[in-house]
């Protein structure tokens, strides 16, 4: 049976195949989470539309995802973050639709987005809400036979959250970017480590001593800090939280507003979520040289039409630099077209991250597809004893051991009796 597709080259697989066998030795917890989806097929039946990165990580949450019994149809969540080899693999060796080419235009993206579509979805699976925003506005006929959906991203979160607030959301979502296995690890150690690797593999410049300005101090701002501080980086952080703000200070960073910073800054990362957060006048008063990345989801937090208005010309100087050459002769360096820089410049998170955000996926999907009857369109957060049991799983992957209540801890703490 010909599988359906829409990939660059087919030829990958082989290739593709040994890379997601080297990322699922990384992946224990979604290894036994497969094992028994294998054998009590959750999903049989169930036709699921997933909008990810396609990388070997995710591949393997794919597999996961066939195995439970689902119907799997996967497309890009990032026109940059496709792994060719890998997508040709989970056709050919895997039998599972895949619609995503490396470096697709706009125009493509969507069309993958609507192909991934075609088989009327009944769980969806997103990272960054693009497939429940294509269902909202382009293909409403097909939400009555939607049942739930799962989102991984703190920027999806914000768009599913605004849509349930406004009454516009049309059936219910996990968030699994809220679960403490998710966010805790995931957005700091991950994004941490990946981020600073994109920088350094497009850029082959040295961290050590350079102004490294992180505009946010979420779990992603605070695990990039971490890791560019480590390199021998002066960080600078920037904020609109007064509390995040106070922790970056208490961090032990300089915290001053990105107006300021733009001035002193060597390398520019933005992890906000939000639109342009380094504006025009943030890139008028930068120095020569200074190097742009972005780490959020979408390619909105560096205003790229201003950067573009404010050039007389601009080339690719690298793989993943591009040269921009101002009108007062002062040259901005940016990143992965202002694009997630630890996958347009680097192979994203490491597997042992997203082991266990995978397993967050694999079990919320379980989780929605059992109990979605019960819940209203609203976004919801995973149940605390999925939480607990990944984290389990992961530390007995370790070799972690831990301690357990007794039982006369657990009256102690119940009770309310006893006091001094």
């Amino acid at each position: 049976m010909t599988v359906p597709n829409d990939i660059a080259n087919i030829a990958l697989a082989q290739d593709g195949v040994r890379r997601i066998e080297w990322a699922e030795r990384e992946m224990p917890v979604l290894r036994l989470i497969r094992e028994r989806f294998l054998r009590e097929k959750p999903l049989k039946d169930i036709r699921m539309a997933a909008c990810l990165h396609v990388t070997t990580e995710t591949a393997n949450l794919a597999i996961a995802l066939r195995d439970a019994g689902a119907d799997l149809r996967v497309c890009a969540s990032n026109p940059l973050s496709t792994q060719d080899d890998v997508a040709a693999a989970l056709v050919a060796e895997y039998g599972i639709p895949v619609f995503a080419i490396t470096g697709e235009d706009n125009e493509t993206y969507y069309r993958h987005i609507h192909q991934a579509l075609e088989h009327a979805p009944q769980l969806t699976m997103d990272d960054g809400a693009d497939v429940v925003a294509v269902l909202h506005k382009d293909r409403r006929d097909l939400l009555p036979g939607v049942v739930g959906g799962t989102e991984e991203t703190t920027t999806g979160v914000i768009r599913l959250k605004a849509m349930a607030a406004d009454g516009a959301l049309g059936y219910p979502i996990v968030a699994i970017n809220e679960s403490d296995t998710k966010h805790l690890f995931d957005n700091r150690y991950g994004t941490g480590q990946s981020t600073v690797d994109g920088i350094i593999r497009a850029t082959n410049v040295l961290l050590a001593g350079k102004n490294f300005v992180v505009v946010g101090y979420g779990w992603c701002g605070r695990g990039v800090a971490s890791r560019a501080r480590g390199m021998g980086a002066q960080v600078i952080v920037t904020e609109v939280n007064p509390v995040k703000a106070l922790e970056a200070v208490m961090d032990g960073y300089r915290v001053m507003p990105i107006a300021d910073a733009a001035r002193e800054g060597d390398f520019f990362v933005t992890l906000t979520g939000d639109l342009n957060v380094i504006d025009r006048e943030h890139l008028e008063s930068m120095k020569d040289g200074a190097i742009l990345a972005n780490s959020g989801h979408f390619d909105s937090e560096i205003n790229l039409k201003a950067l573009t208005a404010m050039s007389e010309g601009r080339r690719r100087i690298r793989d993943s630099v591009e040269e921009f050459r101002l009108q007062d002769g002062r040259k901005l360096f940016l990143l992965g077209e202002g694009r997630l820089v630890n996958l347009a410049a680097a192979e994203g998170h490491p597997a042992a991250v997203m082991d266990m955000s995978f397993a967050n996926q694999a079990l919320g999907a379980e989780w929605i597809a059992t109990n979605h009857h019960k819940l209203t369109n609203a976004v919801y957060e995973l149940p605390d004893e999925i939480d607990q049991e990944i984290a389990r799983l992961k530390l007995h992957a370790m070799g972690v051991r831990i301690d357990y209540l007794t039982a006369e801890q657990q009256k102690y703490l119940t009770s309310w009796q006893e006091g001094t």
